[in-house]
């Protein structure tokens, strides 16, 4: 138990000499772009930044779900040649009604719209329930179940994306949190006018193409024809062009977006990549439409709506319009990070000032130092040099502990401040239990190298025992946990292990190294 070969000695101070520096990073400016300076980032609490509170709009989902479903019941009736007078969403009751022309052909439009119902596939609930009436009415009507699923996979979806486009903004460690049901928490560290962050995140950035219908009139005042939209260009907002709802290739099928310039006239636009469905799309709209205008449509905003002058089979294509570099180079960010599948509403935005978390850097560097001084004077007066043995142990801990936070990037926050004062407590508690064998052991008359023997070993299951339960306990806490929770977790859990390695093996290696060195009659606990 007491022997350590010079493998083994050679181990544990590599592995103390490694920790060293691994933490050095956090105390000086990286000397060169290309090393790998990894350190421990500060949290929002601690760096000063902005924290945002976004919604979900939920009827917007619902919303969606209606009009693809009411494009799918009109495509369905005019492929069995059934014709109707009344076709409309009521989104205030989550259902679609129909009316037929002819009553008698009830039966056949249901039997025709059936296909559209679709079931989760882990409940096995409908999505859907149908119902018709003798007068030629039918309604769809969307189930609850399968509206509350749609509104989590848009929440999720929505922190996934957020994500994304936040993480090409380069900001450090966001942290991207869901709050109940709809809500999705950003927290941005370092971030004190979050203005872009807020326009980035709030766009839906839905891109479509579609063709222009080049016989209709916006200025006519009157409505647009059956099959067509007015929308607004987004470069002159009173001018409106239209186009048609059939969406010919949707912005989901791009792979890459880049700002550039153009060659010719030097203005920003933005080149864009589709995938293989996507380009061999374009090139068949494209090919069928030489001479006409397609539009590219943002958001229900025309961008612009360039003529056709030949078949563009590349896959690739160029958007222009009145943008500026900035401009240019948050659409591509949008395109590349992916469409929202619902709009987000900003209900609360907070900003923490830097001088805040200087004040709380300093109050919890306080904290730290006030509970280490007395931690080792508790162990320096209590057990005499093997008191100072763990002291020196609880040195290299810190230190560990530092830098493993340090490889994994982990974020330091307030709470995760408070678990570095907590592992101090734990690390002693291990050599306090230690300590206190060895004196149990030496006061029932055993010799010293027989006492410190048994005093390791008893010792051993007790806090093995004891930082099992607890690091299991902080893993299920970072599991169901979320922000600065998940935070204080992380610093547990290697703390823990940290506090193993030096109580069981740094102390262990110094107390036999001492013990060769002057093979003591008595020892000093």
């Amino acid at each position: 138990m007491m022997y350590f070969s010079r493998m083994k000695t050679a181990i544990v101070l590599g592995v103390c000499l490694l920790g060293l520096l691994l933490g050095l990073p956090n105390l000086f400016a990286a000397p060169a772009p290309w090393l790998p300076w990894r350190t421990v980032h500060l949290g929002l609490d601690l760096r000063g930044g902005s924290y945002l509170l976004l919604e979900v709009d939920m009827a917007a989902v619902t919303k969606e779900r209606l009009d693809s479903l009411l494009d799918g019941v009109r495509q369905a009736l005019r492929g069995a040649s059934i014709f109707y007078q009344t076709l409309e969403a009521q989104p205030d009751q989550n259902r679609v009604l129909l009316r037929l022309r002819d009553a008698t052909r009830t039966d056949a439009a249901v039997a025709a719209v059936k296909p559209l119902i679709s079931q989760d596939s882990a409940t096995g609930v409908p999505d859907l329930t149908i119902g018709s009436s003798a007068d030629g009415t039918i309604t769809l009507t969307l189930s609850a179940v399968a509206l509350r699923q749609r509104a989590a996979g848009a929440v999720q979806q929505s922190i996934e994306i957020v994500r994304r486009r936040i993480d090409e903004t380069g900001v450090l460690d966001p942290q991207i949190t869901r709050q109940g049901d709809s809500r999705i928490v950003v927290q941005l560290p370092g971030v004190g006018d979050p203005d872009r962050i807020k326009q980035l995140i709030g766009q839906t950035a839905h891109m479509t193409f579609r063709l222009v219908d080049e016989t209709a009139n916006p200025a006519s005042g009157g409505p647009p024809p059956p099959g067509d939209d007015y929308l607004a260009m987004q470069d002159r907002p009173g001018e409106k062009i239209a186009v048609r709802k059939r969406i010919d290739v949707d912005g989901a099928d791009l792979t890459d977006a880049r700002a550039g310039t153009n060659q010719e006239t030097g203005d920003w636009v933005v080149n864009f990549t589709f995938n293989s469905i996507g380009a061999r799309r374009f090139a068949d709209v494209s090919r069928a439409n030489v001479n006409h205008r397609f539009a590219i449509v943002l958001d229900n905003k025309v961008i612009s709506a360039p003529v056709i002058r030949e078949a563009i089979t590349g896959g690739r294509g160029q958007i222009s319009g009145s943008f500026t570099a900035a401009s240019a180079s948050d659409l591509a960010v949008l395109l590349r990070a992916g469409a929202l599948p619902a709009p987000l509403t900003v209900i609360e935005q907070r900003s923490v000032g830097p001088e805040l978390g200087a004040d709380s850097i300093r109050a919890g560097a306080i904290s730290l130092a006030a509970g280490f001084v007395l931690v080792i004077g508790f162990m320096g007066f209590f057990y005499g040099l093997f008191g100072w043995f763990a002291n020196l142990a609880l040195v290299v801990n810190l230190i560990l502990l530092l830098a493993v936070m340090s490889l994994l990037q982990a974020t330091l926050t307030l709470p995760g401040m408070a678990g570095i004062l907590l592992t101090l407590g734990m690390a002693v508690d291990a050599n306090v239990l230690i300590n206190e064998r060895i004196r149990e052991e030496q006061k029932l008359g055993r010799p010293p190298l027989a006492a410190l023997e048994h005093g390791f070993k008893r010792a051993y299951s007790t806090i093995f025992d004891s930082n099992a339960t607890t690091f299991l306990a902080h893993v299920m806490l970072f599991v169901f946990g979320s922000g600065p929770v998940r935070g204080f977790a992380v610093t547990i859990t290697v703390g823990i292990a940290t506090s193993l390695f030096t109580a069981w093996m740094l102390t262990r290696l110094l107390v036999s190294r001492w013990y060769v060195a002057t093979r003591p009659k008595l020892l000093p606990v």
